[in-house]
């Protein structure tokens, strides 16, 4: 059986005030594609459909028209779990419906892991496989709040409580199994440890998980990951994999190819995982270097591109300010089809020294750097209360974020 892994597809999101609608639907007619040509018979996709809990209605059209064309495919089964963009209300409007498709919707934990297992059969209808599709574990799915916990203290409870919530849906999953000896699959929608993380990735337990141990995951025979952006192994295994998201979300990530993962297994459940490139569909580049260069770079672009549309950030790097910077680049893209998204520069210090970091601003500030900041210029707290407080707004932080 041939398995297909994907996550964090983000429909609906806008970048720098620019639609991604063209992008998701070339993406998911190409995806269709990959289902058949290559002979998937069953599709996961590891959360983070949507890219809000409230996405607009071309996005959510985007999501039923694939599951729509996919029921004319190779695939049989196709598993939905959510991620922390995620409403758990908004992907359970239609739950039922999607059952009678073989669509298995897992949006929020429930009390029964029993449903959240679920078996993949073959053509011939014999089971060939067992999904433990977990979605994205809140904090009050895991654990009780306790009053006058620490921040370490909460911070090792919901780490166990992960732990405990795979290693029951593991020990089902056996019970299951002692007959068939059927691989087992897990999902999952959170962070690992020692994995790469891009701009575009959010934090999900603010203040309390910053990375889960892979090491504590039971011995699943493959693990499908969602919520970091970059496909890449877990801790060097080869069964622990995030698919990334299909296309960039940021500018550092066009620095990495965007993939998708083909998981089988043979009839010794021995794992085979074959990364599949998913083509560009919105050219994106980063552009640095003074002026000079940036503008070489630029017109060097626009004989590159053959009615091809190319948004660019700019890092200008040169030791002195310009204040008609953007006027000036604007210039250079005139009658092109690239478009100038973003421009940083360094920021200057009183000697007039060119400095490499850049300026700190609203727009790379998270909610808990400005936070964090307006704490630091209070003087007449304790070191306990700066602890308290800063617990305090994470949780906030986290209910909100969450909020579905």
């Amino acid at each position: 059986m041939k398995i297909l892994h994907t996550s964090d597809w983000h429909l609906g999101q806008y970048f720098m005030m620019k639609t991604r609608e063209a992008e998701h639907f070339a993406f998911l007619n190409w995806l269709v594609e990959v289902v058949e040509k290559e002979g998937i018979e069953a599709v996961i996709v590891a959360g983070d459909i949507f890219d809000s809990a409230s996405p607009p209605s071309y996005a959510r059209k985007l999501y039923s028209d694939f599951i729509v064309r996919l029921q004319k495919s190779s695939c049989r089964h196709l598993i939905i779990v959510s991620g922390n963009h995620d409403s758990v209300a908004v992907l359970n409007e239609s739950k039922d419906l999607l059952q009678m498709l073989n669509v298995s919707v897992l949006a929020g934990l429930s009390d029964d892991l029993n449903d959240h297992i679920i078996s993949l059969y073959d053509e011939n209808k014999k089971e060939s496989a067992l999904v433990c599709a977990l979605p994205f574990l809140r904090a009050n799915d895991v654990m009780k709040s306790e009053q006058g916990c620490s921040a370490e203290a909460k911070q090792m409870s919901l780490q166990q409580g992960i732990q405990q919530t795979y290693s029951s849906i593991y020990e089902l999953a056996q019970q299951k199994n002692r007959s068939e000896s059927l691989p087992v699959i897990a999902t999952g929608h959170l962070t690992a440890v020692g994995c790469s993380v891009s701009e575009s990735v959010r934090d999900i337990y603010i203040g309390t998980l910053t990375a889960f141990p892979s090491a504590l995951f039971p011995a699943f025979d493959y693990i499908a990951l969602g919520h970091l952006h970059r496909a890449q192994k877990v801790q060097k295994s080869n069964h622990i994999r995030y698919s990334g998201s299909p296309i960039a979300l940021s500018f550092d990530e066009t620095k990495k190819q965007k993939k998708i993962n083909i998981i089988e297994f043979d009839t010794d459940n021995s794992l085979t995982v074959n990364e599949m490139e998913v083509p560009v569909f919105q050219k994106m580049l980063v552009i640095s270097g003074d002026l000079e260069s940036v503008t070489e770079q630029l017109q060097a672009l626009k004989r590159e591109l053959d009615g091809e549309s190319a948004w660019v950030e700019v890092k200008l790097q040169q030791a002195f300010y310009l204040s008609d910077v953007h006027a000036l680049l604007s210039e250079q893209v005139l009658e092109s089809e690239i478009e100038i998204l973003k421009i940083s520069s360094p920021t200057i210090n009183e000697n007039n020294q060119y400095q490499g970091s850049e300026k700190s601003t609203l727009d790379n500030l998270t909610p808990t750097d400005l936070f964090q900041h307006r704490l630091e210029i209070e003087d007449s707290y304790s070191e306990q209360q700066r602890e308290q407080l800063t617990m305090l707004f994470a949780e906030v932080c986290s209910e909100v974020e969450h909020k579905s």
